[in-house]
Protein backbone atom coordinates (compact mmCIF):
# COMPACT_ATOMS: atom_id res chain seq x y z
CA UNK A 1 0.00 0.00 0.00
CA UNK A 2 1.34 3.16 -1.28
CA UNK A 3 2.07 5.68 1.85
CA UNK A 4 -0.30 9.12 1.90
CA UNK A 5 1.84 11.81 1.20
CA UNK A 6 2.08 14.61 3.86
CA UNK A 7 1.70 18.11 3.21
CA UNK A 8 2.60 21.24 5.27
CA UNK A 9 1.06 24.70 4.34
CA UNK A 10 2.08 27.89 4.84
CA UNK A 11 0.29 31.10 3.73
CA UNK A 12 -0.94 33.81 5.64
CA UNK A 13 -4.63 33.64 3.89
CA UNK A 14 -6.64 31.27 5.88
CA UNK A 15 -8.92 31.03 2.68
CA UNK A 16 -6.36 29.78 1.01
CA UNK A 17 -5.07 27.87 2.94
CA UNK A 18 -8.44 25.89 3.72
CA UNK A 19 -9.18 26.00 -0.23
CA UNK A 20 -5.96 24.08 -0.60
CA UNK A 21 -6.52 22.13 2.52
CA UNK A 22 -9.58 20.58 0.85
CA UNK A 23 -8.68 20.30 -2.42
CA UNK A 24 -6.00 18.64 -1.78
CA UNK A 25 -6.82 16.04 0.97
CA UNK A 26 -9.91 15.41 -1.50
CA UNK A 27 -7.02 13.86 -3.83
CA UNK A 28 -5.83 11.40 -0.84
CA UNK A 29 -2.88 13.57 0.62
CA UNK A 30 -2.78 14.58 4.40
CA UNK A 31 -2.21 18.11 5.19
CA UNK A 32 -1.27 17.61 8.85
CA UNK A 33 -0.05 20.95 9.21
CA UNK A 34 -0.88 25.01 8.71
CA UNK A 35 1.22 28.02 9.42
CA UNK A 36 0.75 31.64 8.91
CA UNK A 37 4.19 33.15 8.79
CA UNK A 38 7.88 32.24 8.42
CA UNK A 39 8.03 32.25 11.83
CA UNK A 40 5.10 29.53 11.92
CA UNK A 41 7.05 27.73 9.76
CA UNK A 42 10.07 27.93 10.85
CA UNK A 43 8.33 26.02 13.58
CA UNK A 44 6.60 23.60 11.86
CA UNK A 45 10.33 22.43 10.15
CA UNK A 46 11.87 22.09 13.67
CA UNK A 47 8.71 19.95 15.51
CA UNK A 48 6.46 18.46 12.68
CA UNK A 49 7.56 15.94 9.80
CA UNK A 50 5.67 16.10 6.50
CA UNK A 51 7.14 15.12 2.87
CA UNK A 52 5.90 18.59 1.03
CA UNK A 53 6.17 22.29 2.18
CA UNK A 54 3.84 24.84 0.05
CA UNK A 55 4.23 28.05 1.33
CA UNK A 56 3.60 31.34 -0.31
CA UNK A 57 6.26 34.21 -1.10
CA UNK A 58 4.47 36.92 0.55
CA UNK A 59 4.52 36.45 4.19
CA UNK A 60 3.68 38.86 7.43
CA UNK A 61 7.14 38.51 8.83
CA UNK A 62 9.25 38.02 6.02
CA UNK A 63 9.70 36.20 2.99
CA UNK A 64 8.45 32.50 1.75
CA UNK A 65 11.50 31.91 0.07
CA UNK A 66 13.58 32.24 3.06
CA UNK A 67 11.42 29.69 4.60
CA UNK A 68 12.10 27.32 1.68
CA UNK A 69 15.86 28.26 1.41
CA UNK A 70 14.94 26.67 5.32
CA UNK A 71 13.49 23.43 4.59
CA UNK A 72 15.86 22.46 2.02
CA UNK A 73 18.40 23.23 4.23
CA UNK A 74 16.91 21.03 7.01
CA UNK A 75 15.99 18.24 4.48
CA UNK A 76 17.23 17.63 0.85
CA UNK A 77 14.23 15.44 0.63
CA UNK A 78 11.77 17.62 1.12
CA UNK A 79 9.60 18.69 -1.46
CA UNK A 80 9.13 22.55 -1.31
CA UNK A 81 6.29 23.82 -3.75
CA UNK A 82 6.80 28.17 -3.74
CA UNK A 83 2.98 29.43 -4.96
CA UNK A 84 3.38 33.66 -5.60
CA UNK A 85 1.35 36.13 -6.87
CA UNK A 86 4.37 37.87 -8.28
CA UNK A 87 5.41 35.94 -10.95
CA UNK A 88 8.51 37.62 -12.30
CA UNK A 89 12.52 36.69 -13.31
CA UNK A 90 13.76 37.63 -10.02
CA UNK A 91 11.32 35.26 -7.50
CA UNK A 92 11.34 32.26 -9.74
CA UNK A 93 15.36 32.43 -9.62
CA UNK A 94 15.36 33.30 -6.07
CA UNK A 95 13.40 30.26 -5.50
CA UNK A 96 15.55 28.18 -7.95
CA UNK A 97 18.78 29.55 -5.70
CA UNK A 98 16.80 28.21 -2.63
CA UNK A 99 16.66 24.96 -3.30
CA UNK A 100 12.60 24.78 -4.27
CA UNK A 101 10.98 21.96 -6.47
CA UNK A 102 8.60 24.04 -8.02
CA UNK A 103 7.09 27.56 -8.11
CA UNK A 104 3.80 28.50 -9.61
CA UNK A 105 1.80 31.28 -9.68
CA UNK A 106 -1.39 30.98 -7.59
CA UNK A 107 -3.63 31.61 -10.44
CA UNK A 108 -2.54 28.56 -11.98
CA UNK A 109 -5.32 25.02 -12.03
CA UNK A 110 -5.36 23.07 -8.91
CA UNK A 111 -4.70 20.50 -11.15
CA UNK A 112 -0.98 22.35 -11.65
CA UNK A 113 -0.79 22.60 -8.06
CA UNK A 114 -1.77 19.08 -7.05
CA UNK A 115 1.05 17.87 -9.70
CA UNK A 116 3.48 20.13 -8.75
CA UNK A 117 2.94 18.50 -5.28
CA UNK A 118 3.41 15.45 -6.22
CA UNK A 119 6.32 15.70 -8.49
CA UNK A 120 8.33 17.79 -5.51
CA UNK A 121 7.35 14.67 -3.34
CA UNK A 122 9.37 12.32 -5.88
CA UNK A 123 12.30 14.41 -7.05
CA UNK A 124 12.82 17.28 -4.64
CA UNK A 125 16.23 18.27 -6.02
CA UNK A 126 14.83 18.87 -9.39
CA UNK A 127 13.23 22.58 -10.25
CA UNK A 128 10.21 23.04 -12.25
CA UNK A 129 8.45 26.23 -13.02
CA UNK A 130 6.71 27.68 -16.04
CA UNK A 131 9.03 30.12 -17.81
CA UNK A 132 12.17 29.11 -16.57
CA UNK A 133 13.93 28.96 -19.59
CA UNK A 134 13.10 32.78 -20.55
CA UNK A 135 13.96 33.91 -16.92
CA UNK A 136 17.52 32.35 -17.46
CA UNK A 137 18.10 33.56 -21.06
CA UNK A 138 17.44 37.44 -19.96
CA UNK A 139 19.48 36.89 -17.23
CA UNK A 140 22.84 39.55 -17.24
CA UNK A 141 25.53 36.97 -18.30
CA UNK A 142 28.04 39.85 -18.31
CA UNK A 143 29.71 38.92 -16.41
CA UNK A 144 30.20 34.94 -17.56
CA UNK A 145 33.49 33.11 -16.36
CA UNK A 146 35.93 31.53 -19.07
CA UNK A 147 36.34 28.10 -18.23
CA UNK A 148 38.61 25.63 -20.21
CA UNK A 149 37.11 23.53 -22.61
CA UNK A 150 38.16 20.64 -20.25
CA UNK A 151 36.55 21.98 -17.11
CA UNK A 152 33.50 22.57 -19.72
CA UNK A 153 33.78 18.80 -20.41
CA UNK A 154 33.97 18.35 -16.75
CA UNK A 155 30.82 20.48 -16.23
CA UNK A 156 28.59 19.02 -18.41
CA UNK A 157 29.40 15.36 -16.92
CA UNK A 158 28.48 16.77 -13.62
CA UNK A 159 25.43 17.90 -14.62
CA UNK A 160 24.15 14.56 -16.18
CA UNK A 161 25.20 13.42 -12.96
CA UNK A 162 27.67 11.33 -13.18
CA UNK A 163 30.36 10.69 -10.21
CA UNK A 164 34.24 11.73 -10.50
CA UNK A 165 34.85 7.97 -11.43
CA UNK A 166 32.63 8.29 -13.72
CA UNK A 167 33.84 11.35 -15.06
CA UNK A 168 37.15 10.26 -14.97
CA UNK A 169 36.28 7.27 -17.20
CA UNK A 170 34.22 9.41 -19.69
CA UNK A 171 36.95 11.76 -20.27
CA UNK A 172 40.10 9.23 -20.06
CA UNK A 173 41.45 11.03 -17.63
CA UNK A 174 42.65 9.97 -13.79
CA UNK A 175 40.20 10.75 -10.73
CA UNK A 176 42.52 13.32 -9.18
CA UNK A 177 42.83 15.67 -12.82
CA UNK A 178 39.49 15.16 -12.70
CA UNK A 179 39.08 16.38 -8.92
CA UNK A 180 41.41 19.40 -9.68
CA UNK A 181 39.04 20.16 -12.51
CA UNK A 182 36.21 20.07 -10.44
CA UNK A 183 37.64 22.52 -7.61
CA UNK A 184 38.78 25.02 -10.30
CA UNK A 185 35.20 24.95 -11.70
CA UNK A 186 33.62 25.09 -8.56
CA UNK A 187 36.05 28.24 -7.72
CA UNK A 188 35.02 30.02 -10.94
CA UNK A 189 31.14 29.80 -10.27
CA UNK A 190 31.75 30.84 -6.80
CA UNK A 191 29.68 26.74 -5.85
CA UNK A 192 30.69 24.84 -3.09
CA UNK A 193 28.75 21.79 -4.23
CA UNK A 194 28.02 20.12 -7.32
CA UNK A 195 24.32 21.36 -7.21
CA UNK A 196 25.16 25.37 -6.93
CA UNK A 197 27.62 24.48 -9.54
CA UNK A 198 25.15 22.88 -12.24
CA UNK A 199 22.53 25.62 -10.85
CA UNK A 200 25.26 28.44 -11.79
CA UNK A 201 26.22 26.89 -14.70
CA UNK A 202 22.91 26.68 -16.08
CA UNK A 203 21.91 30.65 -15.07
CA UNK A 204 24.69 31.96 -16.91
CA UNK A 205 23.95 29.63 -20.03
CA UNK A 206 27.11 27.01 -19.56
CA UNK A 207 25.04 24.04 -19.32
CA UNK A 208 21.25 23.85 -21.09
CA UNK A 209 18.35 23.61 -18.65
CA UNK A 210 17.93 19.73 -17.76
CA UNK A 211 14.12 18.61 -19.16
Amino acid sequence: MTATVSVALVDDHTLVRQGLCRMLESEGLAVVAQGASVAEGQALLATTPFDVLVVDVTLPDGSGIDLARAGRARSETLGIVVLTMHGDDDTLLQALDAGASAFLHKTAAFEEILDAVHRSHLHPDVFSASGLAGALRRQNHDAKPHLTARELDVLTCLGEGRSVAQVAQRLHLSESTVKTHVSRVYEKLGAANRTQAVMAAVRLGLLSVPD
